[in-house]
């Protein structure tokens, strides 16, 4: 395992570190529950009949999961069968997010790329702030301290994601056979603070990407593993774009009424901000924004209009990202945190951290799943 700093100081917002890991999945869940125990995690006291449920399913349906799992144990000197604690939730602060994203297909493409871009939007306060009792001593704000984590395992798919949270979930992830994923609030006016409770069976928030880059290589593939999977969350409902090598895409996300939907718009761009796509699938009729929208139809109508019948290069993708970012002129805690870029062709992750008002952003870094590899 090799750990590096890759954007940032101390002085910065943001610090970032870029975690390699490779080996058995078993390893890989040892050297990732290494790091988050240095971070502060513990694993989490669980109800033991919810607990053996949970190991049966990730068993079943997430093997890779299963196995870093018994890595974590063999981290903490456990019984990997221990029932009484979650291995897994390698969390160090809470999650969520607002954010944009677009998805511009080869079609659209100047150079025939697909590509996928996101601002990732979240605040900069401490955990204390945000849940309102102020921040504690020595308290860094929830998005200061983000990780891209490379897993290059002896079999399955490589792969590059950053997470703000857990070192065994994501935000955004890519792997080695294209196959892009990415989280954003789902429903900006119903959504919460997410409520600290117990692991239950099946898929967490901040766990389906990881999930989707770990079992799939294309669309498809990506539509039958969450149909087939269960999903909860804590109060902070999220949606999903997923995108392939093969020029696919799509946006998956949970209706009000516990429906699931998947949400495709043929072989031209897709927009996503902060609201439920099934609800408002036309980008022409949108509601007008209100105090408790954060401008989640406003920034869609903008993506829609500037990738709307367009042929797009990377640099169109990338300017109108910087169009609906959250800047300093933003009333309220809130900054775009960091702006990824996936080439689903070529396999790979580009990215801008934050690093502060006066510093601006980082130069943009390039990462690929596989290390030395490239399509």
């Amino acid at each position: 395992m090799t750990i590096t700093q890759i954007a940032g100081g101390r002085n910065d917002f943001q610090l970032v570190h870029h975690l390699t890991v490779g080996g058995s999945q078993e390893e890989i869940g040892r050297r990732l529950a290494e790091e988050a125990s240095r971070l502060g995690w513990r694993p989490q006291p669980v109800d033991p009949v919810v607990s053996r449920a949970r190991r049966t399913w990730f068993e079943r349906h997430w093997p890779q999961h299963h196995a870093r799992m018994d890595g974590a144990a063999q981290a903490l000197g456990l019984d990997p069968e221990q029932d009484d604690l979650a291995l897994d939730g390698l969390g160090f602060v809470p999650a969520g997010s607002g954010c944009s994203a677009l998805w511009c297909p080869p079609s659209a493409a100047t150079d025939g790329h697909g590509r996928v871009g996101r601002n990732y939007d979240f605040f900069t306060l401490t955990a204390g702030e945000f849940m309102g009792r102020g921040a504690r001593p020595g308290e860094l704000p929830m998005a200061s301290r983000p990780y891209v984590i490379t897993t290059v395992p002896d079999e399955g798919l490589a792969s590059t994601v950053i997470t703000m949270s857990d070192l065994d979930g994501c935000m955004d992830g890519i792997n080695e056979a294209g196959l892009a994923v990415m989280l954003l609030i789902a429903d900006i006016e119903q959504a919460t603070p997410p409520e600290q409770t117990s692991p239950q069976v099946g898929l967490g928030s901040v766990q389906l990407p990881r999930f989707l880059v770990d079992t799939c290589e294309n669309v498809e593939q990506a539509k039958q593993a969450l149909l087939g999977a269960k999903h909860y969350d804590h109060g902070a409902p999220l949606h999903y774009l997923v995108a392939d090598a093969r020029g696919g895409a799509f946006v998956w996300e949970r209706g009000r009424d516990g429906g699931e939907h998947i949400v495709e718009f043929g072989d031209g761009p897709i927009c996503v901000t902060n609201h439920l796509l099934h609800r408002n699938p036309d980008p022409m009729n949108l509601p007008e924004d209100g105090e408790a929208t954060f401008r989640t139809y406003g920034r869609l109508r903008s993506l829609y209009e500037r990738s709307k019948g367009a042929v797009m290069s990377g640099r169109d993708l990338r300017d109108s990202l910087a169009a609906v970012a959250v800047g300093t002129d933003e009333e309220g805690p809130w900054r775009t945190t960091w702006t990824s870029v996936f080439d689903t062709h070529e396999r790979t992750l580009s990215t801008r951290f934050y690093l502060g008002d006066e510093a601006g952003y980082s130069e943009e870094l390039v990462f690929t799943p596989r290390p030395g590899t490239a399509a």
